[in-house]
């Protein structure tokens, strides 16, 4: 072996350094074990190197915009600067703007106050509830399931080809499914959208901490992401994109920041003039170690190398998916088929097991954190169960017999601090747990399976 495939080899096996690592949980077996975060599709750890730029400055943590001191002068800047970084991050075009929030959430929900009126919204079904439910004041068209890329493009372009074609439209779609993991085709999505004079969001909340993200390469006119999932999990998140909606919209938030003149009418009221930059959107006092800890980890992933990042999660997910399918009683999750391209997110459900006993079991006995139920994506997740809604039974018995279908699943997501032993541990203790049974006795409480005492 070459020095060079030797370093590369290295480097593939070597995980980002992230708080938590060495944080060890007992087990109710007795005994404890270093804990295996395996949650990552709903809040990653923060990288360590995010943590350590926040500490360095937070001893100069100051207000942001206006403060004539010299904090408050430094944490503007490094709040502006942030936004540059971000812009940076996600190859944005010249005159789009960066608007910082609080998460995806919040930021596909300023959109939705921004859009124009009479805008027609076309969402496909299988949208995380952060982009499928912030639409329901506007013209909304929820599309159905697709069953390849290919099919999603059709869909798209059969909705769009219906619509009115002089007004306002916007198509929202996830760049990767906090389900499944699988990739969707928003290239071409985009395509479609703009050859029928529609714009397009991208929910790229899945999508930026695996993959790059650029506003140019995919031609979209926006992106949503939130820190909590960029490792950087201090309560921010990012709008991204086209200038115009959002200025010609009332503010999100109605205060100061976002207002640049109010005077007193004469007949008793205040006239407002609105900023027409990122800061109409941003009233209060901004999260400026939210916004700092965004831009540091942008730069943190970045310096690491997407080739490297990308290559080293596709080994994991390798690992983890030839585990699964060595044992008969697991189906795994997807839209696309088995040979889909996907992040590190995988679903599952186990034959003849409770989803919510299953996941209990792997953090009690094994100190394994997954996450189980129907991920805030209900009608996906219930279109790949073939289930409709239902009452989840106890959590000590089978919620399904087998060959009898789920109610609902157990989610396991990882990402560049993830170590190879955390998805081997956990590959072991599915098996065992299939094979053997758990060791330990549980109940329902509060609809939560947790270990009998």
């Amino acid at each position: 072996m070459s020095v060079s495939t030797a370093a590369a080899d290295q480097s593939l096996c070597t995980p980002l350094p992230v708080l938590g690592r060495d944080v060890t949980v007992p087990l109710v077996t007795g005994g404890e074990v270093t804990y295996a975060a395996l949650d990552y599709a709903a809040s990653a750890p923060a990288l360590q190197r995010v943590w350590d730029d926040v500490a360095a400055y937070a001893p100069y943590y100051g207000s942001v915009h206006r403060g004539a001191g010299y904090l408050s002068q430094l944490s503007t800047d490094l709040f502006e600067n942030a936004r540059g970084t971000v812009a940076e991050f996600l190859g944005c075009r010249a005159g789009d703007q960066v608007v910082f929030t609080r998460s995806t959430t919040d930021s596909l929900n300023l959109l939705a106050r921004a859009i124009p009126a009479g805008c027609q919204v076309f969402v496909f079904e299988t949208e995380h509830h952060a982009s499928l439910l912030p639409w329901q004041h506007a013209r909304v068209t929820y599309l159905d399931a697709p069953r390849t890329p290919g099919q999603a493009v059709e869909i798209l372009e059969r909705a769009l080809a219906d619509r009115d074609p002089y007004g306002p439209a916007l198509v929202c779609v996830t760049g990767a499914s906090n389900v499944t993991g699988e990739l969707w085709p928003v290239r071409e999505l985009a395509a479609a959208a703009h050859a029928h004079g529609a714009r397009i969001v991208l929910d790229a909340a899945q999508l930026a901490p695996h993959h790059p993200v650029s506003v140019t390469d995919l031609d979209v006119d926006w992106i949503a992401f939130s820190g909590h999932k960029l490792y950087a999990p201090f309560g921010s998140g990012v709008l991204a994109g086209r200038a115009d909606w959002l200025q010609a919209a009332e503010p999100y938030l109605a205060g100061g920041g976002a207002s640049r003149r109010v005077t007193r009418r004469e007949d008793g009221g205040v006239a407002v003039e609105w900023h027409e930059t990122a800061a109409r959107h941003e009233a209060g006092s901004p999260n400026v170690i939210g916004a700092y800890a965004i831009a540091a980890a942008c730069k943190a992933l970045t310096e690491a190398g997407w080739d490297t990042l990308v290559a080293r999660e596709q080994h994991l997910i390798a690992k983890v998916r030839a585990g699964l399918a060595e044992v008969p009683e697991v189906r795994v999750l997807s839209l696309f088929g088995d040979d889909a391209p996907r992040v590190g997110v995988l679903s599952f459900v186990v034959d003849g097991w409770n989803s919510s006993h299953f996941a209990a079991a792997l953090s009690a006995e094994y100190g394994i954190g997954v996450r189980d139920g129907l991920f805030c994506a209900h009608p996906l997740v219930r279109t790949l169960l073939g289930s409709d809604p239902g009452t989840q039974g106890e959590c000590g018995a089978p919620e399904a017999a087998p060959g009898e279908k789920s109610l609902n699943a157990i989610r396991v997501s990882f990402g560049a601090g993830t170590p190879d032993e955390h998805v081997d541990r956990f590959v072991h203790a599915v098996r065992e747990l299939v094979r053997d049974g758990a060791k330990w006795q549980y109940r329902t409480e509060e609809g939560r399976c947790v270990p009998a005492v």
